[in-house]
């Protein structure tokens, strides 16, 4: 009698009923990557052997339940502390003493500034030093600086300009408050050892056919001639030819409390003298104020940036991920985490973006990959086959009924 077959039946659609829910209640479930049940036959072994052509099965069995780790749909969620990973690879993350792997990316910081998951887990990845370089070494629990940033005093500022070919020279002494004894000033703001800011003012007086004295001057005080004189020379096409670079010594008032003098030094590289009105193209220092961690965003090689208030942004580390040899061999761990298993062999771990690993999509996250539609029909599916399967054993038991009734 064939029991035996429609038994194991039964217990094979129920199986397949139990991954078809278990995929469909996780549907919803960032990250989450469904499962699919496959069957073996069964045969039955005898000592010696079976005539080729006259075996027949004793039913089924389930080989294996497998993770399905194709891609999610990736759906934005303006949070920038939720990352998706697009391709390849696992966020790394360590906690209760062990080393897992996720593809959800939802992450919050934690009162001690790690990047941590739902379940606790930190998300690992490379740091970075107080100068946001970023170390690529072993990857560590990646945690968020929230000091303030220190401020940096200006000591290089270059500027970007042209003096008008056509302007008269004064002829006259220089004298910052009479704007009759200069043809042209700008000004550019520069920064002390303790982050305060101060207007440096420069003045340009021409004193021959291409050759013009620069005055510097430090919040309104005394103005200094800048090195030698003349302090800036041009030549027929206009294109400085000397004066170039220029070392300043600023004496930094004594009520601010910073570090006084403050060496800085200016370059008027490709500036030019040509018949049109003064004018300033470009103007930049290295200098800013101390700033307070206003914001953060992951880049799609994995690089954390922190924007600061003074409008400084700095490195604050790297998320790294993991690939596997045999992803499904991952031992599902719950919550949404696999552990390394010797079936998967062991991880690959590299930037995003490195060799076979994804990119990463900040303010995103990854969907389910469960098709609620195959779901549903792979329900009928089975249920239909469940209902065979008992009809099988309600055949076999009346053929046994008819058999014990014979008289």
């Amino acid at each position: 009698m064939a029991f035996q077959q429609g038994l194991s039946g039964l217990n094979a659609a129920s199986k397949a009923l139990d991954v078809i829910s278990n995929n469909i209640a996780n549907g919803s479930n960032v990250g989450f990557k469904g499962g699919a049940i496959q069957f073996t036959d069964v045969y039955a072994a005898a000592l010696n052997g079976a005539a080729a052509g006259v075996q027949v099965g004793i039913g089924t069995a389930v080989g294996a339940v497998t993770q399905q780790f194709s891609q999610g749909n990736i759906t934005p969620t303006g949070n920038p502390l939720d990352v998706a990973i697009n391709g390849q690879g696992f966020f790394r993350v360590s906690g209760q003493g062990s080393i897992a792997y996720t593809r959800n990316g939802q992450f919050d910081v934690d009162k001690d500034g790690y990047l941590v998951n739902s379940s606790g887990y930190r998300l690992t990845g490379y740091a970075a030093d107080n100068q946001g370089n970023i170390l690529p070494s072993s990857p560590t629990d990646l945690q968020i600086n929230t000091s303030d940033l220190q401020p940096q005093p200006s000591a290089a500022i270059a500027i970007g300009l042209n003096l008008d070919s056509r302007a008269t020279a004064p002829g006259v002494a220089f004298n910052a408050t009479d704007p009759t004894t200069y043809n042209a000033s700008t000004s550019v703001t520069v920064f002390d050892s303790l982050g305060n800011d101060h207007i440096l003012s420069m003045y340009f007086q021409k004193t021959g056919g291409g050759t013009w004295d620069l005055y510097t001057q430090l919040d309104g005080g005394a103005a200094t001639l800048a090195t030698g004189s003349p302090s800036m020379t041009f030549d027929g096409a206009g294109v400085l030819t000397a004066g170039a670079s220029h070392n300043l010594s600023l004496t930094i008032p004594a009520s601010f409390g910073a570090n006084s003098p403050q060496a800085v030094t200016l370059d008027f590289a490709g500036s030019s003298q040509y018949g049109s009105a003064f004018g300033v193209n470009r103007q930049a220092q290295d200098g800013y104020a101390s700033g307070r961690l206003s914001g953060i965003t992951i880049a799609e090689d994995g690089t954390m940036q922190g924007r600061y208030s003074n409008g400084q942004s700095r490195n604050l580390g790297q998320v790294v991920l993991a690939n596997f040899a045999s992803p499904g061999g991952l031992l599902s761990l719950g919550s949404n985490l696999w552990g390394e298993s010797p079936s998967s062999g062991q991880p690959l771990i590299g930037a995003p973006g490195s060799g076979s690993l994804g990119q990463l999509s900040a303010g995103s996250v990854e969907e389910s990959n469960v098709d609620m539609t195959a779901e549903l029909v792979n329900m009928i599916t089975q249920q239909r086959a469940y209902q065979a399967n008992a009809q099988s054993i309600r055949t076999q038991d009346q053929i046994l009924q008819t058999l014990v009734n014979l008289r």
